[in-house]
């Protein structure tokens, strides 16, 4: 049986899956993705296994990776970790206008998700199994969306004209106080400077304490020199016990 507190995830996501949809993009974005609706089936599954605690540190990414939840509907989503890590899989459909370039196979995706491999990938070395490590932390992103430009190029939020920010950041933002209501963490810690911002503008009169951790992107010469140990330290320098 689903309880209480799983069932308040879900609608919150349903709403902001519905509210980013009447968004519209100009050029340089050609394409959009919006993985809570064509993945709605392992993300949800993953809200509903994993999103039954409060009291823990919440990590906040910024959007999805076109290999990650992209592909998986998951945060940080790469599929074998997804897979093999949390122990889901479900069917995932198809955006309503795929790019070339960037298709969506769901959990048949090749690819590797960098940022997932890495973040996943000491969650699975540092706590063993999933079920340890969701009994201190929750992983969601700020917003849910994957942006193209016509060249395949990836486009993230920050890079986004302001009209288009201002919409699309309303709706991340009720989402996101929703969902740390709900959750009601010790810590609300951006992975990146970017999610750590959109944090302190949205929770700012909350009692959650709030501080970002170094993304894991290989774009980020700093994340390539062991991420992880990094991460760790960040944490446990922000009040968070890693051990």
């Amino acid at each position: 049986m689903v309880n209480a507190l799983q069932m308040d995830l879900v609608p919150i996501s349903r709403r902001l899956a519905a509210e980013v949809e009447k968004v519209r993009f100009g050029p340089p974005t050609s394409h959009v993705y919006n993985p809570l609706l064509y993945a709605r089936a392992p993300h949800e599954r993953y809200l509903e296994r994993f999103g039954q605690r409060t009291g823990r540190v919440v990590l906040v990414g910024m959007n999805p990776g076109p290999f990650g939840m992209a592909q998986t509907g998951v945060p940080f989503g790469d599929v074998a970790m997804v897979r093999d890590f949390l122990g889901i899989e479900a069917r995932v459909g198809k955006p309503t206008r795929e790019h070339p370039s960037r298709p969506i196979s769901g959990f048949a995706c090749s690819r590797s998700e960098i940022s997932g491999t890495r973040l996943w990938g000491w969650a699975r070395d540092r706590f063993g199994d999933a079920e340890r490590f969701f009994s201190r932390f929750f992983v969601l992103n700020y917003c849910p969306l994957v942006f193209m430009e016509e060249s395949g190029r990836n486009r993230t939020p920050d890079k986004l004209a302001p009209a288009e920010r201002e919409r699309l950041f309303a709706a991340c933002d009720r989402a996101l106080s929703e969902a740390a209501a709900t959750l009601r963490p010790t810590h609300v810690i951006g992975v990146g400077a970017f999610a750590e911002g959109r944090a302190r503008a949205t929770l700012a009169d909350t009692p959650f304490r709030i501080g970002s951790i170094l993304h894991p992107s290989p774009a980020s010469p700093a994340a390539n020199r062991d991420w992880a140990a990094q991460a760790e330290r960040q944490l446990e320098a922000l009040g968070i016990p890693i051990r």
